[in-house]
């Protein structure tokens, strides 16, 4: 391993996810290990510009592996976006002896990440700290396993009143541009039916489903992904399924930010911690410019242009499951 790397700068930007705390606590421990100082940057790309930035030690990682959120808090950067703010944050690193850097966050922080990278010729690596695991070159993101989780949890205490009221209820998941969320928390909550932006959501099958003979059925669950519309992907089938079935006693939910929060589970404590190491030891190797995943349970590394979103796909057969367990 190559020694010329002094002194991490660590971040978080974008949305907050659960385990984004253990993986800072892995990559301070780590760049420690190899004697090399770690400089956090608070609030993301801003606090960067804005400098605020200050050196960490083992003891300011102590006791957060199980907090949710960031200890380093995190946003997003209007003025990181200018060339401007670029060369000020850029600044701001050499004032504070930061020669590499480890972003965690999603596609958007990526997007920064390589430009940044590649116009102050700066060793950046990143770590896929998102709910939606919408991210190629790894199998899960940091904090979707606790997101998914989050949402089954809800679900089930919602059936539990829609059985008690024969209620209909449509609820909404996270996920704009992505159906990672809505599709496997629709499998795993037994959902009549699961609208995602990945696949063209029909609503006459939707309508198809809830026709059959389902009387026997004290319950009905519909997974959304939320929309862009300002009023909700949810709230709009709502009143077209209340529309055509004015008997049906139908409710929407809407989960909103509760899936951001949270304890984070095993699963995202370990891939964080797994890839934090990976993060210090890929700089040390001479990596940049790559976001550090894990596929088929190996780190793997994935140039940045790759893993920004809407690169990776959604199975098709979960789709399929999700139709064949609704009967």
């Amino acid at each position: 391993m190559s020694t010329s790397i002094e002194n991490i700068g660590l971040f978080t930007s974008g949305g907050d996810a659960p385990g984004m705390n253990a993986a800072i606590r892995a990559v301070v421990r780590t760049a420690l290990y190899y004697n090399i100082q770690v400089t956090g940057i608070r609030r993301g790309y801003e606090g960067m510009i804005n400098g605020e930035m200050s050196l960490m030690d083992r003891r300011s990682v102590a006791n957060i592996v199980q907090r949710g959120g960031t200890i380093l808090k995190t946003g997003r950067s209007e003025q990181f976006m200018t060339p401007e703010g670029r060369k000020l944050a850029y600044e701001q690193l050499q004032k504070n002896k930061v020669d590499a850097l480890v972003a965690v966050g999603g596609d958007g922080t990526f997007k920064g990440a390589q430009l940044f990278g590649k116009e102050f010729n700066i060793p950046i690596v990143g770590l896929p700290g998102t709910i939606d695991n919408d991210l190629f070159g790894t199998d899960f993101t940091i904090g979707y396993d606790t997101a998914i989780n989050t949402v089954v949890n809800a679900v089930d205490r919602i059936r539990d009143t829609a059985e008690s009221h024969d209620r209909l209820f449509i609820i909404e998941v996270m996920g704009k541009d992505g159906g990672m969320i809505a599709l496997r928390t629709g499998i795993a909550t037994g959902s009549e039916a699961v609208l995602i932006p990945d696949s063209t959501s029909d609503i006459n099958a939707v309508f198809a489903r809830l026709e059959r003979d389902r009387r026997h059925k004290s319950s009905k669950i519909i997974i959304v992904a939320e929309a862009d519309e300002e009023s909700g992907a949810a709230f709009d089938i709502g009143d077209q399924i209340k529309e055509k079935y004015p008997n049906y006693d139908t409710r929407v939910s809407v989960l909103g930010h509760i899936q951001r929060g949270g304890t984070p589970t095993c699963m995202d404590r370990v891939l964080a911690s797994r890839v934090g190491v990976a993060a210090v030891e890929a700089l040390l190797d001479g990596h940049r410019n790559e976001m550090i995943g894990v596929i088929h349970n190996d780190i793997s590394y994935i140039d940045f242009s790759r893993a920004i979103k809407h690169n990776t796909e959604l199975n098709p057969k979960l789709l399929k499951i999700v139709e064949i367990l609704s009967l």
